[in-house]
């Protein structure tokens, strides 16, 4: 009997030690997958440009263009990619901040609703190249043009995701409070807060994205340096591998950056207990 138990116990321990290798197995190999395809479409681009069947001065093969950003690495990428950083991060801190701020004042607040809404929905339908003339006619051409234009771009998927977040909370959480008789600083830090939280980082998230996108806008029209710069500069002087170098090192900035608040987003909400999907 007792043999049996301490089998028993230990096989239970060698399970336990067992799960975060097995844990770090699994993220190894979905990561894996995720290269699975880039790496196809590279490979694919290269035969189809060494044979002939697309030109390389339309499509460089990828060769080539891992050959232009080693170059570029040794000379001004850095100073670009710097300068890029700064403005999208600074852009997105306040555009972000701001939407935060506006989210909880509508998402609370129905005569804030009506106040406020009607002008940012019709805010939000401007194309962000229309903001491009105006801003250059009240700011210059100087960083402050480039770092307000990102923040335009940043806030707007913030502040719809916070206040539909706010206002998707189970109303019998508010209820809840309002038995326990929480003080306003109280629901919201202690209800609103958390049940609120997943749609402010998939808002972020979001935000982050366009941030970007709005980055290459602004440094598209005025710039001497950054990586929209570094986009112009290849179209002018009828240079593909440049443009898609510029482009590439935008795709990996923005995958470290959403990985960043990607992490954030899971030790934040690792208490949910939510569908992972189907292996």
């Amino acid at each position: 009997m007792n043999s049996a138990r301490s089998a028993t116990l230990k096989s239970d321990a060698a399970t336990t030690a067992e799960r975060p290798v097995r844990a770090a197995t699994g993220r190894w190999r979905s990561r894996l997958k995720g290269l699975a395809v880039p790496v196809a479409i590279l490979l694919l681009l290269e035969v189809v440009v060494r044979i002939g069947w697309v030109q390389s001065y339309q499509m460089p093969a990828p060769s080539e263009i891992a050959s232009t950003l080693a170059d570029l690495a040794d000379g001004a990428l850095w100073k670009h990619i710097g300068a890029s950083l700064v403005r999208v991060l600074s852009g997105f801190a306040i555009g972000a901040g701001l939407a935060l701020v506006f989210a909880a004042w509508v998402g609370l607040s129905r005569e804030a609703e009506a106040y406020l809404e009607p002008t940012f929905a019709g805010l939000r339908s401007i194309p962000s190249l229309a903001w491009v003339p105006l801003l250059l006619l009240w700011l210059g051409i100087g960083e402050t043009s480039k770092i307000v234009l990102i923040a335009i771009g940043a806030f707007f998927p913030v502040y719809l995701n916070g206040v539909a977040a706010i206002r998707g909370i189970d109303r019998k959480l508010v209820e809840v409070g309002r038995m326990y008789r929480f003080s306003r600083r109280q629901m919201i830090l202690h209800l609103f807060l958390p049940a609120a939280l997943p749609g402010l980082l998939t808002g972020l998230r979001s935000g982050l994205s366009l941030a970007w996108m709005f980055l290459v806008a602004a440094e598209l029209i005025a710039a001497t340096k950054g990586l929209g710069y570094l986009l112009s500069d290849g179209r002018e002087t009828s240079r593909p591998d440049i443009v898609l170098a510029a482009i590439i090192v935008l795709a990996l900035l923005g995958k470290l950056t959403d990985g960043v608040l990607a992490m954030l987003e899971k030790r934040l909400l690792s208490w949910r207990d939510t569908f992972k999907g189907n292996n």
